[in-house]
């Protein structure tokens, strides 16, 4: 947004969010460790990984930081006055609020069929439950919409604290309310005559969370000047339509991307854990995934939209690169972590009370797929960012369309020969192939990339990560042999000498490339760390 204070820069913005969005994810792990601990693989969590799938497809595609409305909101404020905001938000608001309304409606009114339509293999208790706990959770939709605006309105003001760390609200009320749940019916929970209760806990909190977090937004907004709870049905104001252009493209091309999701918890819907499975490892991933993203697309995405015009096309592409290869450094030494260590990493996470050994048996090859993918979906989404800034969202979408064919197919395939692995897998092969596609479009659009270059840095990266992986399998396979992994204390020594030994062996490497980036990251370190 033009104003007449400096604009911070791009390692101060990553670490405001950084820490911000760290405090969240710890929170947030903690909240699935208290629902794992409560519910383990039973009922209640199986119906709520299928009842949420609309809510939190909502929260992610709308309210999530770097969602499509988030997204849109920044790359048209950042380009605009600071006078011109208020009215601009509140008729955006107006118009997104009065729409998820009716959608908040919809969902509630034919519950059922949502359910149906996601998991046709779902026993008939889980999907009673399931169905109630979706018509709780309905009002999540219009939040959903509330919260991403904030996002977007508050990072276009220059505050990155609260939107990063307003996740926290959400996970801290299921913490205090399924914990209280927990300390008072402990491993009864799991038992039939208490999943009725447990899971109508879980839908309350959820909801009560979301509220929370939109209201701690709101106030924030008031104060900055970036408008107020109030109706303003004149679409006319400029700059509304410049938001709509970029938003509603980029709502459906990400929401194409989710409609992957639907796709592979149908199919879960068939195999009994499924659901839990992907769920638990997933968040796993996202912790990390979720902090590193935010430092690399926040503060990225307003550079992306200043370099648009094509007289500032090459620094434009030295940004790519930068967004790309920074992705790699940071997704791919954890990739290594995740396929070497999912068993103790899922052990020491999950497992107590309700969540015992087969439980974490069932987990661990979920996370090491996940685990394989994250490179891929950062750099994917590292990409749709710089169509965004280019007003181009109608790129991403037609991609997106595709690629629900291609995911639904690769599902079909993969699932019989890897069962719920194989469907992480098949969203694997989406993001690489849509990573491809978009590499070659905009090869053409900004007069060529140089992709060779880019494509030998990356080679050599992930032949340091595969190596670091191997070394860390090999120290936790010693470990194991001669002082064993008997409780959990002993697993979590194993856990950190094998993660310190693949951090070690793939930043010894990474040096040997002589990367611009890794000697910028490496730069920035230091001069944090002595400056303290």
């Amino acid at each position: 947004m033009s104003s007449e204070q400096p604009s911070r820069s791009l390692a101060n913005i990553a670490s405001i969010v950084a820490i911000a969005t760290l405090i969240s994810k710890v929170f947030g792990l903690v909240r699935e460790q208290v629902i794992a601990a409560a519910f383990g693989v039973g009922p209640v969590i199986n119906a709520y990984a299928y009842a949420y799938v609309i809510p939190g497809f909502l929260l992610i595609l709308l309210g999530g930081i770097n969602g499509p409305f988030h997204s849109a909101l920044i790359s048209v404020l950042a380009k605009r006055q600071q006078s011109e905001a208020a009215p601009l938000v509140e008729a955006v608001t107006t118009l997104v609020s009065l729409i998820l309304l009716f959608v908040a409606v919809l969902i509630f009114v034919f519950a059922g069929t949502c359910i149906d339509l996601l998991a046709p293999g779902l026993e008939t208790n889980v999907r009673a439950i399931a169905i109630l706990q979706l018509q709780i959770m309905a009002p999540l939709a219009v939040l959903a919409g509330l919260i991403g605006i904030g996002f977007g309105t508050l990072n276009a003001s220059e505050q990155y604290w609260l939107p990063s760390i307003s996740p926290l609200f959400s996970s801290l009320t299921i913490v205090l309310g399924v914990g209280l749940l927990l300390l008072l019916h402990g491993e009864a929970l799991a038992t039939p005559q208490y999943v009725g209760f447990g899971s109508m806990v879980l839908a309350w909190t959820t909801l009560q969370g979301g509220i929370l977090q939109w209201l701690a937004q709101l106030f924030a907004q008031w104060q900055s000047g970036m408008g107020r709870l109030r109706l303003r049905f004149n679409w006319n104001i400029p700059g509304v339509q410049d938001v709509l252009k970029v938003m509603i493209p980029a709502t459906l091309a990400s929401g194409m991307l989710h409609i992957n999701v639907y796709t592979d918890l149908f199919f879960a819907s068939f195999i009994t854990g499924a659901a839990a499975a992907m769920r638990y490892a997933n968040f796993i991933v996202l912790t990390p995934l979720g902090i590193i993203s935010n430092m690399i697309l926040v503060p990225f995405m307003p550079v992306f939209s200043r370099l648009a015009a094509p007289e500032n096309w090459q620094e434009l592409k030295l940004r790519i690169r930068q967004g790309l290869l920074l992705s790699a450094l940071t997704m791919l030494p954890l990739t290594a972590i995740f396929i070497s260590l999912s068993l103790p990493i899922i052990r020491v996470i999950y497992e107590r009370f309700a969540f015992q050994a087969e439980a974490s048996q069932l987990v661990a090859p979920v996370l090491m797929a996940y685990g394989f993918g994250m490179f891929f979906y950062l750099g994917r989404d590292i990409l749709v960012r710089v169509f965004y800034a280019l007003g181009d969202g109608e790129t991403p979408f037609r991609i997106s369309i595709g690629n629900i064919l291609l995911n639904g197919v690769l599902d079909y395939l993969l699932v019989n020969q890897f069962a719920t692995p194989g469907l992480v897998f098949a969203t694997i092969g989406v993001n690489i192939i849509s990573m491809g596609l978009m590499l070659w479009i905009l090869n053409h659009k900004l007069d060529g990339l140089p992709l060779v270059e880019w494509g030998l840095a990356l080679l050599g990266l992930i032949g340091s990560s595969f190596v670091a992986g191997l070394s860390s399998y090999a120290a936790s396979q010693l470990w194991e042999n001669f002082l064993g992994s008997g409780n959990l204390f002993l697993v979590l020594l194993q856990l950190i000498l094998s993660i310190s030994i693949a951090m070690i062996v793939f930043t010894a490497l990474v040096f040997q490339l002589k990367l611009p980036e890794m000697e910028m990251l490496t730069l920035r370190l230091q001069q944090k760390f002595l400056r303290r």
